[in-house]
């Protein structure tokens, strides 16, 4: 794998694509800093080696180019803390002040570009648009893992105009790395736990699952139609009507397979999608009409747990339930809890980005589980075996 470990950044402006598509407050303030935490061993590794920096990322999803919510320019000043330099800013991307700035770079400088998707041409891919991109350094360095699937300018397209100077950062090597170890050395039992609200969502997943794990745990808002499926009630909770039979023909292939498939056994539900509404745990598949699921029930709680840890790899991506509220984030806190039992005991926990990455990040026990992914979407499609156009644009 060719990494900026393997080169001598002295004299040169490194070209990073970076994901600091963080969430910021309604004072923009930054509520979660972890994708600038993950980019900072990378651009510090460039720093010291004598170079400069150039950082391209996106934020948010700007529909109609400049709006004052999603500039980067609201993450200079944690940025520069963070990194103990002065950070400077370009109010564009491509525009005249980001190519005299980029001119100017001395070593040890840093400059941020303005959000690349105020431009249409970023998600397009475009070739002009990467090619001007390009221009303004010297060596490119791709380390956002979290937009590695998609065939954007500045994460795919860009590189072809780096043909023997092209790079990963040291949080694109590592989700890689994490990645195949689950996906490819895999220490047995192996339990892979599946959450989130849609089965379509992770029908490709699944079934990639099923020729590799041990254990299967299906929860969150994706098994009440598996519930519905086996022929239960689920009264107003989330259902995919149209993916029973899929639920079932997933079902058969893991029994064929030798996969041990959990679903919940108890559910917590609630009259209303609402943290303070009337609440009561029942049977799975026994969900009252007009009463929906919102989380795993307690003996649900105490059979995953007892699966995970017992389990010497485990890949978790999906909550239990409706974690953002105090009263249904139960099964999501005892799964995580579960996890860092297990990763204390010796096992390699992943945890999938998104949802999970954020449920882990509430607990606060980011150092509990062996590695938390920056990349939902992306590892997603990594583990369903798709090729990713970003890693595919370094490696060639």
């Amino acid at each position: 794998m060719k990494t900026v470990e393997n080169f001598n950044f002295l004299g040169k402006k490194a070209l990073i694509r970076v994901d600091f598509n963080v969430p910021l407050d309604e004072s923009y303030n930054i509520t979660d800093d972890n994708r600038i935490q993950g980019a900072l061993s990378t651009i510090n590794k460039i720093l010291k080696d004598g170079g400069a920096v150039i950082l391209m990322s996106h934020l948010g999803r700007p529909k109609d180019g400049p709006t004052e919510k999603y500039s980067l320019k609201h993450i200079v000043k944690h940025l520069s803390e963070v990194l103990n330099v002065s950070v400077q800013f370009a109010d564009d991307c491509i525009g005249e002040q980001a190519i005299t700035k980029a001119a100017e770079l001395k070593p040890g400088d840093v400059l941020l570009l303005e959000n690349l998707r105020f431009y249409k041409e970023e998600e397009k891919g475009d070739e002009v648009f990467a090619e001007k991109l390009s221009k303004l350094g010297d060596v490119y360095v791709n380390d956002a893992f979290g937009t590695a699937h998609r065939a954007h300018a500045s994460t795919a397209v860009i590189a072809k105009f780096f043909p023997s100077a092209k790079y990963f950062g040291f949080l694109m090597a590592a989700e890689l790395e994490n990645a195949e170890k689950v996906l490819n050395n895999a220490e047995k039992p192996f339990t892979a736990i599946m959450g989130g609200s849609k089965v379509s969502d992770k029908i490709l997943l699944i079934e990639q699952l099923l020729n590799k794990a041990d254990n299967l745990i299906i929860a969150g808002g994706m098994a009440y139609t598996f519930s519905k499926a086996l022929g239960g009630t689920i009264g107003i909770s989330l259902l995919e009507a149209d993916k029973q039979e899929l639920a079932l023909e997933l079902l058969e292939k893991a029994k064929a397979k030798g996969v041990k498939i959990y679903l919940p056994v108890d559910t917590v539900v609630a009259t209303d999608f609402d943290n303070d509404a009337e609440r009561k745990t029942v049977k799975a598949g026994n969900i009252p009409d007009d009463w929906m699921g919102l989380d795993i029930g307690p003996e649900t709680r105490k059979i995953f747990a007892d699966v995970i840890i017992n389990s010497k790899t485990i890949l978790w991506n999906g909550p239990m339930g409706v974690f953002e509220m105090e009263n249904f984030l139960h099964g999501t806190k005892a799964v995580a809890d579960a996890l860092a039992s297990a990763t204390e005991k010796g096992a390699f926990s992943l945890i999938g980005g998104g949802d999970s990455a954020a449920a882990i990040s509430k607990f606060g026990m980011e150092d509990k589980v062996s590695y938390v992914s920056t990349g939902g979407g992306a590892l997603l499609e990594y583990m369903e075996g798709k090729e990713l156009p970003g890693v595919k644009a370094i490696n060639g």
